[in-house]
């Protein structure tokens, strides 16, 4: 953390850490928002007010993501359940079609791994 003219801690928007949407919102309201004429106080209050809202948009984010990747690890929990009867197949069953159906199955499982990755690759 940088120290302003007045040798306090600057609160700083830093464009380093993974940004969204909301944050990139926050970095041109800050170009915007901080005219040079603005006292020191002034200017460490405003940083400080898009610091912490930048935060809380980078947090809320992060739990939309983790709850996203939960969602799909538990939907893929579902549907290894319903694979569990695969064991029960021989070699010898006359209807083809359960032969489709579970590999519909790991279809499934394959785009609800592929969403959970990049939920968490997002992070």
């Amino acid at each position: 953390m940088r120290t302003g003219h007045d040798g306090n801690p600057e609160h700083r928007f830093d464009p380093d850490v993974a940004t969204t949407s909301a944050s990139q919102l926050i970095g041109r309201l800050q170009r915007v928002l901080r005219p040079e004429d603005l006292d020191c106080a002034c200017r460490e209050r405003l940083n400080g007010a898009l610091a912490r809202f930048d935060e809380q948009e980078r947090r809320r984010e992060t739990r939309r993501r983790l709850a996203s990747a939960r969602e799909h690890k538990e939907r893929i929990a579902s549907i290894l359940h319903f694979l569990s009867e695969l064991d029960a197949l021989t070699e010898a069953e006359s209807d083809r079609t359960v032969f489709e159906e579970f590999a519909l199955l790991f279809v499934e499982i394959a785009h609800s791994a592929d969403a959970a990755v990049a939920a968490l690759r997002g992070l």
